[in-house]
């Protein structure tokens, strides 16, 4: 994480993992609901992030990510939100997966829509929240 950190130059991702660094040391135990992942092609070449922000007392857990702009458009992302959101909600404690995307970013929309995310109509601070539910 602390390489992340370093290598990031935007600086609301930066301070954003900076607090998950901090929430994943005082949360050994729970350190993956606070962890991010290189997002890297079949050749290893890295091409974006996935992380988690957290598991909250009713159970839900929020992804975010994002790939590199040249990556953009060839299915990493659903891949990536797919595979992480089909884990997570095998774990323990997990009820469902929340993601917030920017009412402009149909792409990022799609990805959720494509890995079974669904609208909750409602907004939170970085946009439209989608969710999954564990099934029942």
């Amino acid at each position: 994480m602390r390489i992340l950190i370093e290598n990031e130059t935007d600086d609301a991702l930066k301070a954003a993992y900076g607090e998950m660094l901090e929430l994943s040391l005082e949360n050994p135990c729970r350190r993956q609901w606070y962890a991010a992942w290189f997002i890297e092609s079949a050749e290893g070449e890295h091409i974006g992030e996935l992380c988690f922000k957290g598991l909250n007392a009713d159970g839900g857990v929020e992804i975010g990510y994002g790939i590199s702009p040249e990556h953009q458009g060839c299915g990493y992302a659903s891949e990536a939100v797919a595979a992480v959101t089909d884990w997570a909600l095998t774990q323990d404690g997990v009820s469902y997966v929340q993601a917030e995307t920017e009412a402009e970013n149909t792409a990022s929309q799609r990805v959720l829509l494509k890995s079974e995310f669904v609208s909750t109509g409602d907004t939170g601070d970085e946009g439209l929240i989608f969710i999954r539910k564990k099934d029942d």
